[in-house]
């Protein structure tokens, strides 16, 4: 066997980077930096160019407008509520599929991804369909002096319904990779359920759950169709970081617009860092588990 054939067998990828030509591989190159670049890289700086037009101090200052302070304030407040009860949800829901056998599991399984499916202003106009003062729950909440519509708890309710498949799916392939088999020894072992799931699965899915929390949290902060519904775009009350944007823009008011927008950014780009970090990680999980296992199989 000749040398070059040798050394493709032992790295079957260096037969794809010998074939292509050195052309080939600076076109393709420089068409997807030309599209990160149009599409990403150009955006985001104009984002920030835009928002520092009129200097550091008049950019500053957007944000000490009582009405800005107000859309920070709920929109963390709706993403501090809506996750950690997506969280529950997810976990209880991967959990149940990936590890039992149930009449009704596929219907489950297709309600989880009903909110990929319909559009957020669907969704909302759902939510005003059941708690707006002319749905159907509408006179007994009047009655009740409870409001949700055009109020924080519908906000929370719509962002909490576009947001909830997100850690759902990202535990589902992961636990039914994994299988039952551990569980199952454990129980074997005397563990009771809590403890199972607290010293088995809670360690095996962790950056997966975190990857998920991640990726839900962004959605919530960032979501306007559905929230944009259900608001009622009350100023200093009922209105997120993104609604407040358009309102500004609305007014002609670019720099604090797009000052409230590169904070969007900042978290977006915030969140994407955290996401490389989780996938480095999840990424040398696998491995770390398999080589405990087999020294635990050499003891």
């Amino acid at each position: 066997m000749s040398m070059p054939n040798a050394a493709i067998l032992r790295n079957p990828g260096a037969a794809g980077a010998v074939g292509e030509s050195r052309c080939v591989r600076w076109v393709l190159t420089g068409v997807a930096l030309a599209f990160l670049g149009l599409f990403l890289f150009v955006p985001l700086v104009a984002v920030f160019v835009e928002a520092l037009k009129k200097g550091l101090w008049a950019y500053m200052r957007s944000f000490s407008d009582p009405d800005a302070k107000a859309a920070i304030r709920l929109t963390l407040t709706t993403a501090g509520i809506a996750v950690p009860l997506n969280l529950i949800f997810g976990v209880a829901a991967a959990w149940a599929i990936a590890k039992f056998d149930f009449k009704g599991k596929s219907v489950l399984t297709t309600l989880i991804d009903l909110p990929f499916a319909v559009s957020p202003i669907i969704s909302g106009l759902i939510f005003v369909l059941l708690f707006g003062l002319h749905g159907w729950a509408g006179a007994w909440l009047a009655e009740h002096n409870i409001k949700i519509i055009f109020a924080v708890p519908g906000i929370v309710l719509a962002t909490v319904f576009v947001t909830f498949p997100f850690i759902a799916r990202e535990l589902i392939p992961l636990m039914q990779s994994q299988g039952t088999e551990e569980e199952q020894a454990a129980l074997v072992l005397g563990a009771s359920g809590w403890r199972m799931f607290t010293r088995i699965t809670l360690p095996n899915i962790k950056w997966g759950l975190l990857y998920g929390v991640i990726l839900c949290n962004a959605r919530a902060m960032g979501e306007f169709g559905a929230v944009s519904v259900v608001s009622g775009h009350i100023r200093g009350q009922t209105n997120t970081i993104p609604l407040y944007v358009e309102i500004l823009y609305n007014e002609y008011n670019f720099v604090a617009a797009f000052a409230m927008a590169s904070l969007l950014t900042i978290l977006a780009l915030v969140t994407l860092a955290a996401k490389s970090v989780v996938e480095w990680k999840f990424a040398d999980e696998p491995s770390e588990r398999s080589r405990a296992r087999k020294e635990s199989r050499l003891i």
